[in-house]
């Protein structure tokens, strides 16, 4: 009776120590990074990105009417840059309506007023401008990305009130989407953005944009932006925007 006693007690004290081996050599669950480490690194790459060389794009802009399916107005603007903060553009071409290239040349003034580095930081997706709300997370263009609910600190037009979807590899922002928090004219009751951005070649830009604004006593109107072109100093090559053209630097 004891000898049975004492194996019993022998094989499941053996028993507990081979399943602490196996418990061992379990790798730890990874745990789920907080949304202040989250902000603080999407900070980080933020400010790693910013562009150290010059560099051109070329966005095709088309407008459309409140009924309308093909776009009344078709505009194409050279946009350069010039590090640490200079922007100035060129209006290419345009066809159709004048309000068309009159809407691009304010979005564009708007853009070269916003390359100080004071306006810069004033409208950054960052802890100083927005409170951040944690969603959860999905998948962007293949790309697994923490999404995050933005409320601005103070009522801005170049503050936006929505959600942006966060790179989990890169800590960059891949898109943007929500309601400009004060809209710039008392003719629009309210503006919706979406705004997409890519890697080209290193440096991280707007890829593509979807605005619609609420015009009293006219409708809603819609504005789209894309990069038809990337040029960076004298180098030559073929980046392929998903989902885009190819474009050709030059």
């Amino acid at each position: 009776m004891q000898v049975s006693t004492s194996k019993r007690w022998l094989n499941g004290a053996l028993i507990a120590f081979l399943c602490s081996l196996v418990m061992a050599q379990e790798p730890p669950a990874s745990r789920p990074m907080s949304l202040d480490a989250i902000i603080q690194a999407m900070e980080k790459a933020q400010a790693a990105k910013n562009p150290h060389t010059s560099y051109q794009v070329i966005r095709e802009y088309r407008l459309f009417g409140a009924k309308d399916s093909k776009a009344d107005s078709e505009v194409v603007a050279e946009i350069n840059f010039r590090p640490p903060a200079f922007r100035d553009y060129t209006i290419q071409r345009s066809s159709g309506s004048s309000r068309g290239p009159q809407l691009v040349r304010r979005i564009l003034d708007h853009e070269v007023k916003a390359t100080s580095q004071d306006n810069r930081a004033r409208s950054a997706i960052s802890s100083d401008n927005y409170i951040f709300t944690y969603i959860g997370e999905a998948t962007l263009d293949g790309q697994p990305c923490y999404v995050l609910a933005l409320k601005p600190k103070r009522s801005a037009d170049n503050l936006i009130s929505g959600q942006a979807w966060v790179d989990k590899n890169s800590f960059l922002i891949r898109q943007i989407q929500g309601e400009i928090e004060k809209t710039p004219s008392w003719w629009l009751k309210a503006v919706r953005v979406k705004l997409v951005f890519a890697d080209l070649d290193g440096i991280w830009v707007q890829k593509s944009m979807d605005a619609s604004a609420d015009v009293r006593m006219v409708g809603t109107h819609t504005l789209t932006s894309r990069i038809l072109d990337y040029r960076r100093e004298d180098e030559v090559a073929t980046i392929s925007i998903s989902g885009g053209s190819t474009l050709r630097k030059r």
